[in-house]
C-alpha cells in the first residue's frame, strides 16, 4: 500500500490534463475542492498509507477515529486517484449543479465518514459471521465508497437514464451494482 517515490505519476498527468480539458471555470466549486484536496494529500500525504487507511483494528478497536476523516482523501497510487477524481469530476458536475454547492458538500462531508463506518460494519460482520479474524485488519483507503454512494443518489435524481458498463448498455439504476462487481473483478484489492 506504500506509494513509490521519484517515478512519473502517468495516473495524475492524465487527471491533469482531462480537468484542463473540461475547464476549471467549468468545474462547481465544491468538486474542485474536492479534486484540489485529493491531488494535494496525494502529493502531500498527512502520514504514509497504513497509517491513514481504515480498519476495525485500527478505527473501531484502536480508536483511530481520525482515519475515518483521512482514509478517503488518500489513494494508493496515481492510477487510484486517476480513476476516482474522474468519477467525482463527472458526478460533481452533475450533482452539485442540481444540488447546489453547500447542500453538495454536505453531502461529501456525510459521506465521507459513514462510508467509513459502514466499511467497518462489514468487515465486523464478515469476521463474524465467517469466524475469520482477518477481516478486522483488512484496511482501506480512497474516495471509491464516497463516489457508489453519490453513483445512487445520481441515479435517484436522474432516473431513466442509461449507461455503459464495460460496453454493455444498461440502466442507470443497475449500473452502479454491475459497475461495483466490475471493479472486484477487475482490480480485486
Amino acid at each position: 500500500m506504500q506509494r513509490r517515490q521519484g517515478r512519473v505519476n502517468a495516473g495524475l498527468l492524465l487527471l491533469l490534463y482531462q480537468i484542463s480539458q473540461v475547464g476549471l471555470q467549468n468545474i462547481p466549486s465544491v468538486t474542485l475542492g474536492v479534486l484540489a484536496l485529493n491531488i494535494f494529500l496525494f502529493l502531500n500525504p498527512v502520514r504514509p498509507l497504513p497509517e491513514v487507511c481504515i480498519s476495525v483494528n485500527e478505527g473501531f478497536y484502536r480508536r483511530n477515529w481520525q482515519r475515518l476523516l483521512l482514509s478517503p482523501v488518500h489513494h494508493a497510487d496515481d492510477w487510484h486517484l486517476y480513476y476516482n477524481m474522474i468519477s467525482m469530476l463527472w458526478k460533481g458536475i452533475m450533482l452539485e449543479k442540481k444540488l447546489k454547492s453547500i447542500w453538495f458538500a454536505y453531502i461529501i462531508a456525510v459521506f465521507s465518514v459513514l462510508i467509513g463506518v459502514v466499511y467497518m460494519v462489514l468487515e465486523f460482520m464478515l469476521m463474524e459471521i465467517l469466524d475469520d479474524p482477518s477481516y478486522e485488519m483488512n484496511c482501506a483507503v480512497g474516495f471509491s465508497g464516497v463516489l457508489f454512494a453519490l453513483k445512487v443518489l445520481n441515479n435517484h435524481y436522474n432516473p431513466g437514464r442509461v449507461s455503459s458498463v464495460l460496453g454493455l448498455q444498461i440502466p442507470s439504476k443497475y449500473a452502479c451494482w454491475v459497475e461495483l462487481v466490475a471493479i472486484h473483478l477487475i482490480s480485486p484489492g
